[in-house]
């Protein structure tokens, strides 16, 4: 820093002089830091500055090499923490905390975020519903089940639901005596959806509330067996936010690796089949606005980029043609 102060004070004079000045400055730096290079050592970094105005692009990949980075970071955090837990073990027993068992670690989610070319505001660019998944999501829900009959009820309950009646269901959320929070899941005929309306304002915020297009309805009782098998064989809720983006959990770490690209494959072909004919954001040509006509023209992008993470990992960016049903590279090797 002296260096460079001495050397804006001496802009004034001659080329030559500058010369010698920098010159006779820059053998004092070097005779500095050999004398002071095993004290100097860990301080000296070196940091490239990235102008906000010019910043560089992110790196892409293909899902393949993405995925590979995330399951390894999975398995790197996995690790550390059965360390950490047998590091602290001695800690523990001098608090008196007794082990129960056999340590259980987490097992991450893959989630793919894809940022899709939709204005949830103008209407048929609300994407919601739910896909099935050829692996599942690695998680079991729990399922209770609304029906109008007691033959129905007993039929939901040897599915797989864990609760399952009609007005005396109802009755048992809506005085609380049921919590919320013990099912993750609800299906529905078509005869109780009245009855539900009561307790609408309490499903309804957190994503509970049967709906015929998320495919949690249906037209009699004999059908809800159906739904409930659907629902715990794995599909995937999705919806768009009001950015247009979708999140959804596609499988978990201790998945192989050829399980999760299967449920990618099968989760971006259903955002493929569920495509709006009119979309886009903004006024951009082509893109829904005013000026672009609204439908989905040649130059209209639906999928603007995508995402691939772990609960508690990065996310790496996807290179579009990996994971758009449409290109010819989908779910294989990019060209180099």
């Amino acid at each position: 820093i002296e260096t460079a102060d001495r050397i804006h004070t001496h802009q004034g004079a001659s080329g030559a002089l500058q010369k010698s000045i920098m010159a006779s400055h820059a053998s004092l730096l070097t005779a500095t830091l050999t004398r002071n290079r095993h004290a100097l050592r860990p301080i000296i970094q070196y940091q490239l500055y990235t102008s906000r105005a010019h910043p560089q692009p992110k790196p892409t990949f293909a899902v393949q090499e993405a995925l590979g980075f995330v399951l390894e970071g999975t398995a790197e955090r996995r690790t550390k923490r059965e360390l950490r837990w047998e590091r602290n073990r001695e800690k523990r027993e001098k608090k008196g905390l007794k082990d129960d068992g056999p340590y259980r670690n987490q097992d991450e989610t893959i989630e793919i975020a894809v940022n899709l070319n939709l204005d949830p505001r103008k209407p048929n660019q609300s994407l919601r519903g739910s896909f099935p998944l050829p692996h599942g999501t690695g998680k079991t829900p729990n399922v209770i089940a609304f029906v109008s009959s007691d033959k129905a009820a007993e039929e939901a309950l040897k599915a797989g639901a864990v609760r399952a009646g009609g007005q005396d269901l109802v009755d048992e959320i809506a005085s609380g005596t049921l919590a919320v929070s013990s099912f993750d899941r609800t299906v529905a005929s078509k005869a109780v959806l009245p009855k539900i309306s009561k307790i609408a304002r309490v499903l309804g915020p957190r994503g509970l509330m049967p709906n015929p297009k998320l495919g949690t309805v249906s037209d009699e009782d004999d059908g809800i067996v159906e739904l409930i098998e659907d629902q715990l064989a794995g599909s995937v809720p999705y919806r768009t936010d009001k950015d247009g983006i979708i999140h959804a959990g596609i499988g978990k770490a201790s998945f192989d690796a050829g399980k999760i690209l299967d449920n990618v494959r099968a989760f971006m072909n259903g955002l493929q089949e569920v495509k709006p004919e009119n979309f886009g954001k903004g006024k951009k040509k082509g893109g829904g606005g005013k000026k672009g006509g609204g439908k989905g023209g040649s130059n209209a992008k639906y999928y603007l980029s995508a995402h691939l993470t772990s609960t508690m990992g990065k996310g790496y960016k996807l290179d579009l043609r990996s994971v758009d049903p449409t290109s010819a590279y989908f779910m294989g090797e990019l060209p180099e």
